[in-house]
């Protein structure tokens, strides 16, 4: 239990550093997205008052319509992972069919909505991220399988505060909080205490009005260690503790050690599950890289912090202006049928509750006394023009700060050719760009975590499905031996397994956008 405890000491001390460094970015995602989103857009006092004093308070949110944009360019032109070999023919054939087993986790993943929802909170709160996993294929198998799944809730990740990096590729420390019933908790949890992972005000926020929810923390370590590889009677490459735990195995198969061996530096991952008690589960990560994949909105460095923004943040005071603009305006035309009747003393004597109430109600005559009708008095301007005037104005600023104008959201605009709107499209699409090369960043590491899982997951006898760049499905068969095998050209046979410690093929790479 001691140890438990030096080790949630640690941990919470990590974790400390994490959440004061991404304090103010996580508050400024958290206004965009409630005013963007939920449209959240005037200040509270001043609509309290307006409210009062029964005047209009109208929200005219146009945020949607230009971070759809974004969103939508992004699904329409989504990066693909493409995988390459290097230098021989048998690394080439080996990269196809991992491009093929990769394409195969992204289908069965369905990572499109993954990919979907990181960019959409990073275009709204300036970060997003999805994550890798190792699950069983299926309820009644042994066999496993890589998953790439999307994180709903981007404010239940930490990343590391000293990494530096554009894509998670450096992270040595990162954090997923989560919530669960004291029900669940209990079931999975026999014995635990029901003690949440934290008393700082994000737990109080999150918790709400149920008080039966336990926070749990879910933490990721990545160390340096030293390891010893061996070199193979087949020529290959094996850790020296991989090759004691199968070794009667490739002994039966006449593969022994050389006896040459030699010290190199690797890292190892560990995730811990934990309450605020006591840790519930530590499990050994057979990759090298943290499985979450951060993606960015525009990034920049200010006093040696790192500040992350979205889409609509700096037009967020145009979207305010144009929502005063629009209400002063309504308000003005509301308000000129109500100018007052003017007429000789006892000329409203006749029906008086008629014309107490003329402004208001609709009424198919009113009669009045005398010789002269009362006459409505009318306004020499109409509604006020500036308020008008103003409205186009803040609207034209939004476009301007986002770079997103008319001919990018599908509107008539000054140009008449195709080729005068295409241009400004694609003044638009370049304004915008950083978001979905951001994307592109993220997907490429995220290759890079399934490369170099996939010789550790895919092992053993079985078969699995690959899928070619046509989407047509080919089944590999595997034999024991380290990840999967590379195929006989020209067609995608079986063969028997690579031999164990054969090297992954260089990190992934991106099909260009269309």
């Amino acid at each position: 239990m001691a140890k438990d405890s030096d080790t949630l000491k640690d941990e919470l001390a990590a974790f400390d550093e994490a959440y004061e460094y991404e304090a103010e970015n996580r508050e400024r995602a958290r206004d965009d997205i409630t005013f963007a989103r939920l449209g959240i857009q005037w200040p509270e006092a001043v609509r309290k008052q307006r409210e009062a004093e029964k005047r209009p308070v109208l929200t005219v949110n146009r945020m949607p319509a230009f971070a759809r944009q974004v969103i939508n360019d992004s699904r329409q032109n989504r990066p693909q992972i493409k995988i390459k070999g290097v230098d021989d023919k048998a690394d080439v054939q080996t990269a196809d069919v991992l491009a093929g087993l990769v394409r195969n986790i992204e289908h069965v993943s369905k990572a499109d909505i993954a990919y979907d929802t990181a960019v959409e909170c990073a275009v709204y709160g300036g970060f997003g991220y999805f994550r890798i996993a190792v699950e069983y294929e299926y309820d009644d198998t042994f066999d496993k399988g890589l998953r790439i799944n999307r994180v709903v809730n981007p404010f239940s990740v930490y990343g590391d505060p000293r990494a530096t990096c554009a894509d998670g590729s450096t992270w040595n420390r990162a954090f997923v909080t989560d919530m669960i019933s004291k029900a669940d908790f209990e079931a999975k949890y026999k014995g635990a205490a029901k003690v949440s992972w934290d008393d700082m005000e994000l737990t109080d926020r999150w918790r709400g009005e149920n008080n039966d929810d336990i926070v749990i923390a879910e933490s990721w370590q990545r160390e340096k260690e030293k390891r010893v590889i061996i070199k193979l009677s087949d020529g290959s490459v094996t850790g020296a503790e991989e090759f004691e735990q199968a070794k009667d195995f490739m002994m039966s198969i006449g593969i022994t050690s050389t006896g040459e061996s030699r010290e190199v530096m690797a890292y190892k991952v560990v995730q811990r599950i934990m309450s605020g008690a006591e840790v519930l589960e530590t499990n050994k990560w057979g990759g090298q890289y943290i499985p979450i994949i951060p993606v960015y909105g525009e990034e920049f460095w200010a006093e040696d912090k790192r500040h992350f923004m979205s889409l609509i943040h700096q037009a967020k005071d145009s979207q305010m202006m144009l929502n005063y603009w629009k209400t002063t305006s309504t308000e003005l035309v509301a308000l000129s049928p109500r100018v007052p009747f003017i007429g000789k003393r006892g000329a409203f004597d006749a029906e008086p509750e008629k014309w107490n109430s003329i402004n208001t109600a609709s009424h198919p005559y009113v009669e009045y006394d005398g010789e002269e009708a009362p006459q409505r008095q009318s306004l020499d301007s109409g509604p006020a023009a500036g308020a008008m005037q103003e409205a186009i104005s803040a609207s034209d600023d939004m476009k301007s700060i986002m770079g997103l104008f008319d001919a990018s959201l599908g509107k008539e605009s000054n140009e008449t050719s195709g080729v005068a709107i295409n241009a400004r499209k694609r003044e638009g699409d370049v304004a915008t760009f950083h978001f979905i090369d951001n994307l592109s960043r993220s997907i490429r590491h995220g290759g890079c975590v399934l490369v170099d899982l996939i010789p550790k997951v895919y092992s053993g006898k079985r078969m699995i499905r690959v899928l070619g760049e046509d989407g047509k499905e080919m089944p590999v068969k595997l034999e024991e031996g380290a990840g999967p095998p590379p195929p006989a050209p020209p067609e995608m046979a079986p063969m028997p397994g690579a031999e164990p410690g054969v090297q992954p093929p260089p990190p992934p790479e991106l099909a260009p956008h269309e």
